[in-house]
């Protein structure tokens, strides 16, 4: 069983976590911290083998507690749970080594995810004795096809790059499930599932617009 941190200042925020990571028997919730100095500490007296790690907190942030846990080179995962999708915050979370990056507000499905990636990295070097090149290229490889998996049933990683390059292309516009659709040669049905699910994950933002004439229709726009 693999022993959790959670590190939320958020009341709230922090027992749905726990909630989440309980609801899974694999994983057992070994405490609850409300900033990254008393993670750290908590951490000195205790073995965990994954944080679940928020950025925004008083005294010391996510990223400050993360840079701390490398420099004293203590052996665990990290999953960041952030309100923050600038890419700065994606990069840097990124360089210190991050298992995946949750951003608020996420479903229980998509934490899921980041609970199965976390243990398919760590069953892909539990199964191997001595590493050579191509064992390596096995771990490597396996986690960055368990990441491009990380979608619920019905999403496609192709379909998805399609509707989202298109309107990174156009990101400045805001325009409607069926003008998409028209654009990328998709129904509209589908691309209204895929806008959906871009929305849930912050990568698209919505908004209703009245000024048609008529029926109200929902309008989106890329997040720069």
């Amino acid at each position: 069983m693999y022993k959790v941190l959670i590190v939320e200042d958020d009341p709230m925020v922090s027992m749905i976590n726990e909630q989440y990571v309980r609801r899974n028997k694999k994983f057992f919730v070994a405490g609850v911290c409300r900033d990254g100095k008393n993670a750290l500490e908590f951490m000195d007296s205790h073995d965990i083998d994954l944080i679940i790690l928020d950025v925004f907190m008083p005294h010391q942030d996510g990223f400050e507690t993360l840079r701390q846990i490398r420099k004293k080179q203590i052996s665990v995962d990290v999953i960041m749970v952030t309100a923050a999708n600038d890419r700065e915050s994606l990069e840097e979370a990124l360089h210190l080594g991050i298992v995946d990056y949750l951003v608020k507000p996420f479903t229980f499905e998509r934490f899921c995810m980041a609970l199965d990636k976390f243990i398919a990295q760590r069953n892909a070097l539990n199964e191997l004795g001595t590493l050579n090149q191509k064992s390596i290229d096995f771990i490597i490889d396996s986690a960055r096809k368990k990441s491009e998996d990380m979608h619920p049933k019905g999403i496609q990683e192709k379909t998805l790059h399609l509707i989202l390059k298109y309107m990174k292309e156009n990101g400045h516009m805001w325009m409607s499930g069926e003008n998409i659709a028209e654009e990328v040669g998709l129904t509209g049905v589908t691309v209204r599932r895929y806008l959906n699910y871009l929305t849930e994950v912050g990568s698209v933002v919505g908004e209703i617009n009245y000024e048609t004439g008529g029926r109200p229709c929902m309008l989106y726009k890329v997040v720069e």
